[in-house]
């Protein structure tokens, strides 16, 4: 071979190796984990302080390896050319034909699909490895990258983006939802998370505890009945009504109660902290400000007449973040539990949004109902009674027991085939076709 094909041989290597490492760095640089960098960079590693430098510029960054990619491309393919039609001096057409397949099938096998794949599997890896390659060539590029991006700065003014690039809740939720799924965070922080990020969509309406359940106190109540209802319901704060409960005037606490009026001259009324009112389409997160600014742990939901609706806490609020919390005097209640494949115990106050979830349903139409127990009503048209039942998009749903006027344990069958068993209800079928067509 002559010396000067060889020299176009390794020309053409050297391109191809260059091509393979453009092509990993504009992956490694779009797909590295940011998070992951900014530790590294804190903890005192230069180059990747020196990465989250070059991505911020990507714009810049990316036009350089657009460029080094395409030269080396095009130098690889020009001396190919020149390599095969010179090899085969007696058929040059064969030759321009032979340097084409073989220097695509080159550069698309180890100039973009390997080396993208490889950076793709541990992109922090090579991003640290290329910086300061990709930089050095980003500075002796830096006239040609200057006029594309001038190009590109046009082109961004004729096409405006109005467009939000902000992450949204949904995709944040999918970030964290894919984290959980390899491995990098767990179950419980995955939940937790999500709460805190949903926490802003909730309104008081979704936790309040309602009137029919509100335990409470008239203002001309003696001292021993105070103490009797203190005693009996557990809780530390009890709302003190004057007529009726939608005239509150104010929250007793245990601890008041106990230090100050029992078995001394203090009245009940004189200790009362000032009770704060609140609508149920008020946003759960304001109203925790606001009672953390005021030092309250208590407000009374009010209904669209004025009347009380319910009492919301500081601890409900709590709880749509870290799960139930349950002190030595609570009784324990789940009220979703599974019982069986398939087959639940539902309290009729369980939350409907969580239900849904957990039956994985839809609404035909938009309720505005919040329990189990409103939705069982919705769909019978009528207060319920033991035994009563409906199916729901092949959910079964039974009244197992009534407290009153309203619904206290529903029992849910789930009768909707499993994704297995349609799977495996194919295959039978497609079985059954083959034996008869082979009949």
């Amino acid at each position: 071979m002559e010396p000067h094909l060889v020299t176009y041989l390794i020309i053409i290597i050297v391109c191809i190796i260059f091509s393979a490492y453009f092509s990993a760095t504009e992956t490694a640089f779009s797909t590295f984990n940011r998070i992951r960098m900014k530790n590294l960079a804190e903890k005192g590693n230069k180059r990747a302080a020196t990465a989250l430098k070059l991505a911020d510029n990507y714009d810049a960054l990316l036009s350089t390896i657009l460029v080094g990619n395409n030269v080396v491309n095009i130098l690889a393919a020009s001396l190919a050319t020149l390599f095969f039609t010179e090899l085969l001096t007696n058929n040059p057409d064969m030759g321009a034909t032979l340097s084409t397949i073989v220097l695509t099938l080159t550069v698309l096998i180890f100039g973009e699909i390997s080396p993208k794949s490889m950076a793709k599997n541990s992109p922090e890896k090579f991003t640290l490895f290329s910086t300061p390659i990709i930089h050095f060539f980003m500075i002796i590029l830096t006239p040609l990258t200057f006029i594309f991006r001038q190009w590109q700065r046009l082109l961004s003014k004729l096409s405006k983006n109005d467009d939000d690039k902000g992450m949204t809740e949904e995709e944040l939720i999918s970030i964290i939802e894919e984290a959980e799924e390899d491995g990098g965070i767990d179950e419980e922080e995955s939940s937790l998370i999500k709460s805190a990020i949903e926490f802003g969509d909730l309104e008081v309406g979704d936790i309040f505890t309602p009137r029919i359940d509100i335990t409470a106190l008239p203002a001309n109540a003696d001292k021993a009945r105070a103490a009797e209802v203190f005693c009996e319901s557990g809780y530390s704060r009890i709302p003190v009504y004057e007529g009726d409960l939608d005239n509150v005037i104010g929250i007793l606490y245990y601890k008041d109660f106990y230090a100050l009026a029992y078995n001394k001259p203090a009245t009940i009324n004189s200790l009362l902290k000032p009770a704060i009112y609140v609508t149920k389409t008020q946003k759960v997160n304001d109203l925790m400000k606001e009672l953390q600014d005021k030092q309250l742990h208590m407000a009374i939901v009010t209904d669209e007449y004025g009347s009380t609706a319910g009492v919301v806490t500081l601890e409900d609020i709590l709880e749509e973040i870290v799960g139930d919390i349950w002190d030595e005097h609570d009784e324990i209640l789940e009220e979703i539990k599974e019982v069986g494949e398939g087959e639940y115990e539902v309290s009729g106050m369980a939350n409907l949004e969580k239900l849904l979830d957990e039956l994985d349903l839809t609404l035909d139409e938009e309720l505005d109902i919040s329990t189990a127990n409103g939705w069982a009503m919705a769909i019978l048209e009528r207060i319920p009674e033991v035994g009563d039942s409906f199916d729901y998009c092949g959910v079964h749903v039974e009244v197992m027991k009534m407290d009153g006027r309203r619904i206290e344990t529903l029992h849910i069958v789930d009768n909707r085939p499993k994704e297995e068993d349609e799977d495996g209800d194919r295959d039978a079928k497609d079985d059954d076709e083959d034996s008869k067509e082979k009949d």
